[in-house]
């Protein structure tokens, strides 16, 4: 791997948290000043970047925010590099503006011990687009059956601090007391994936109205939400934290609110699908639209965005799930679950939530960066403010500009993305790892040197 330095760049008139314009200078990476247009000392030989956007052309347009923190990626290598693998994948991710992603444990083999999670670690740091930080599994083979090497991941060189068996649920109540009073010991977190087995066998959709309508084994909202119930309940009773996997029904909000309320250690997550698709798309039986947890209703979408809004829901996160062609284009019942999302994230978050007026940029940051650091426990090198002597972690956005997302330019290795053809705002102008642009004028740099190896991933 190479350990060239990265350039030195200058950001002109961008704007920090989506306020006033400034310029930034990005050396050794590292923020190395900021200040007012035309203030700062430019180094002989930096590249130059302009934050002039696509709208007013007053020449203050680009949003700059500290780089986007995934927190439920699934990158597939090993085993299904046909979907795809650490390589492109976390291109894609670079492409959406993130410098961290959390790859899950459902790999082939699973990521259950300290050896396979180290193989994922070092194929991050061998490709260098993004921080790769492994999720291990909470049981073994992700058979729900026996606690996975928990410590030895933990104390492995991936640092490893999120577990989850995200694919299936830790159904078994005595085994998830478990996990989480063992992960207490190194300050991890159990990531549950909320789906009662029972309650969802056959399931194909939300069920509801749609899915009697057009035929499909429903998937019920107590499903999701009787699992968080419990688990709430659990980690209160053992002192530990908790995070919730893609929360997506009303009900679900409101159990999370409740325990916020009593004090209890649970943070949650929201996809950017769940923000804003519905059921009523499966009415064509169209498989891309296929995802677990299902699309809900007008009212969940509601209820979700109302969660992100006033803090119940502490982050979003993409739960990015490429398949290959044939795993999407067949019939309904046959297809697997999952939809791409990192590349189109930010997009969706900008125009449900930012759009609408129910964040702001310094929200955005807070959502998509600051806090899934936080929660992954890597904020001492992601999620940084944007301040001088901070890590050069950084995305650099035009908000006016729009795009019609095409899922067979993208970079990432499948096409299924159900924004296909949609009309999109914003566009990542620029991505930065440690001061080394990964992304320029909106396309990943192929053949960038490699910025070093990651350091301080969980201190």
């Amino acid at each position: 791997m190479s350990t060239a330095r990265p350039q030195t760049y200058v950001l002109r008139g961008v704007r920090p948290y989506g306020t006033d314009p400034v310029d930034v200078v990005l050396a050794d990476g590292v923020i190395a000043a900021l200040g007012a247009p035309g203030t700062v000392e430019v180094p002989d030989g930096a590249h130059e970047i302009h934050g002039g956007g696509s709208g007013s052309g007053d020449g203050a347009e680009h949003v700059l925010l500290p780089g986007l923190v995934d927190l439920h990626t699934h990158l597939r290598e090993p085993g299904r590099e046909d979907a795809e693998t650490v390589f492109s994948g976390t291109r894609a991710a670079a492409a959406g503006g993130f410098t961290a992603v959390h790859a899950m444990a459902n790999t082939t083999p699973t990521q259950d011990t300290a050896g396979v999670v180290e193989q994922v670690y070092r194929l991050g740091q061998e490709a260098g687009w993004v921080d790769v930080h492994p999720v291990g599994a909470v049981t073994v083979g992700l058979g729900g059956e026996k606690l996975a090497e928990l410590g030895a991941m933990a104390d492995s060189a991936a640092c490893v601090r999120v577990f989850s068996d995200d694919g299936k649920c830790v159904h078994d109540p005595v085994l998830m007391r478990r996990a989480l009073e063992y992960v207490k010991a190194f300050d991890g977190v159990v990531a549950q994936h909320a789906q009662e087995p029972r309650l969802t066998e056959g399931a194909q959709m939300n069920e509801g109205v749609v899915s009697a309508q057009i035929g499909l084994t429903g998937w019920p909202a107590v499903a999701e939400e009787s699992i968080i119930a419990r688990d709430v309940l659990l980690a209160e009773h053992v002192g530990s934290r908790l995070h919730v996997c893609h929360l997506s029904t009303a009900g679900s909000v409101e159990i999370i609110r409740w325990a916020k309320g009593r004090g209890i250690n649970v943070t949650a997550e929201v996809t950017p699908h769940h923000l804003v698709l519905t059921d009523e798309l499966a009415r064509d039986y169209d498989p891309v639209f296929k995802v677990n947890p299902p699309l809900r209703t007008a009212k969940d979408v509601e209820a979700v965005r109302e969660g992100l809004a006033d803090g119940t829901i502490d982050i979003v996160a993409t739960d990015h799930a490429p398949h290959p062609v044939e795993d999407k284009d067949c019939e309904w019942a046959s297809a697997a679950f999952g939809m791409t999302g990192l590349e189109t994230a930010l997009s969706v978050v900008q125009q449900t939530m930012v759009d609408t007026g129910r964040l702001t940029w310094a929200d955005v940051a807070r959502v998509l960066s600051e806090n899934p650091a936080r929660i992954g426990r890597i904020g001492a090198t992601q999620g940084r403010p944007i301040a001088v002597g901070e890590p050069a972690n950084l995305v650099l956005v035009d908000p006016a500009a729009t795009r019609a997302v095409d899922g067979r330019s993208q970079a990432t290795a499948s096409d299924n993305t159900p924004f296909q053809g949609m009309e999109l705002p914003g566009r990542v102008v620029a991505t930065f790892l440690r001061g080394r642009a990964t992304v320029l004028d909106g396309a990943p740099v192929d053949g960038a040197p490699l910025g070093g190896a990651l350091e301080g991933a969980t201190r």
